[in-house]
């Protein structure tokens, strides 16, 4: 963790990841403000961009199956159009046989080529068949209509939520965007010395939280990673040195849950976009019983996650400015842990958060 502030106080422009507008220098800082405050304000700076990031995940998610959605609709209007139009040519062609009295030329034909003509020429039978062949054309008709207006109707509400969709999107990145600003704000009106000591308090706050998860036996022995799992590892240590960017699922840089999903995903065992989503729908296990490629969550709003990789550690995607890094599992405050391949609550929740700051 030390040396993580310093090196975001040089590299604001990559925390905004070049789509920030010019910030305002910051003002000269407080002297009077200590340590302690400093970091707890950056914490949570960092930790409304880190929710704001998972809300427009999750909101840039449901649009992706929106429009495909819009897609599919539009593909199966495009086919009820074409049916419509060939019942519609059906009835027609009906229509005019009935009025240039013709309608019973096939029926006819087929009685005179029947083994039995005096059994086919019953009246009753030939109109009775006249009479099928109708209702089936108009009841092919009518079906088709119904599909079509059903399908236009469909499609023009899912337009409607892709279009609402798409603002929210819009305007969750401008929140994203604002957070990140108040971020570099921040940063910008640190001195070097307060920088230094911010991060040394960091440090020595996570390393006292490792060190309360030890003592309460919260930490796993070393257990061997399923097959699946060795793969999702070894796909997040190959993005370490990678940037952090919100929103990102490589594979030059990533967000949280983007690695997350991304190496699952490699793996060849999908999982959901969003940390809260990872959270909610895998199967939860005791921190004990972790092994390599589980994902520990963090903060009661299950707003970031990472992947455990053992000996105590996980691979993250930390937060803006940092790089795909390994870091002690007590990095941020503990939720509880999920075990992809599994869904619903499967173990028990943990310890509860653990609070390493």
């Amino acid at each position: 963790m030390s040396g993580r502030l310093v090196r975001l106080a040089c590299t604001t422009a990559v925390a905004a990841q070049a789509v920030l507008a010019p910030v305002p220098a910051a003002a000269t800082p407080d002297p009077q403000r200590s340590v302690a405050r400093l970091l707890t304000d950056l914490q949570q700076l960092y930790r409304r961009t880190e929710q704001a990031t998972e809300t427009y995940n999750a909101t840039t998610e449901r649009l992706e199956r929106k429009r495909a959605e819009v897609a599919r609709l539009d593909g199966e209007l495009a086919d009820a159009r074409l049916v419509l139009r060939d019942s519609r040519t059906e009835a027609g062609r009906l229509a005019r046989q009935q009025y240039q009295g013709s309608g019973g030329l096939g029926p006819y034909v087929r009685v005179l080529l029947a083994p039995d003509p005096q059994h086919a020429l019953d009246e009753g039978h030939v109109l009775g068949e006249l009479a099928r062949e109708r209702a089936r054309t108009v009841a092919r008709l009518t079906a088709a209509e119904q599909r079509k207006d059903a399908l236009a109707r469909a499609a023009r509400k899912a337009l409607d939520t892709q279009l609402a969709l798409a603002a929210r999107q819009k305007r969750q990145r401008d929140d994203v965007r604002g957070k990140l600003a108040d971020v570099e704000r921040l940063l910008a009106g640190l001195t070097p010395a307060q920088l230094a000591a911010v991060a040394r308090l960091e440090q020595q706050g996570v390393a006292a939280a490792q060190q309360r998860l030890t003592t309460a036996g919260a930490l796993p022995a070393d257990r061997a990673a399923t097959p699946a799992g060795d793969r999702a590892v070894r796909y997040a240590m190959d993005q370490i040195g990678k940037p952090y960017q919100w929103g990102a699922q490589g594979p030059e840089a990533y967000d949280c849950s983007g690695l997350t999903s991304q190496a699952w995903s490699h793996a060849g065992t999908p999982i959901p976009r969003t940390s809260q989503e990872q959270w909610n729908r895998l199967g939860r296990v005791p921190l004990n019983r972790l092994r390599p490629g589980d994902l520990v969550v963090y903060f009661p709003e299950a707003t970031h996650v990472a992947m455990y990789v053992g000996g105590g550690k996980v691979v993250q995607a930390p937060r803006p400015g940092e790089k795909v890094t390994v870091s002690p599992i007590a990095s941020y405050p503990v939720l509880g842990a999920v075990r992809p391949g599994t869904a619903g609550t499967v173990g028990a929740r943990g310890d509860g958060p653990v609070r390493p700051r």
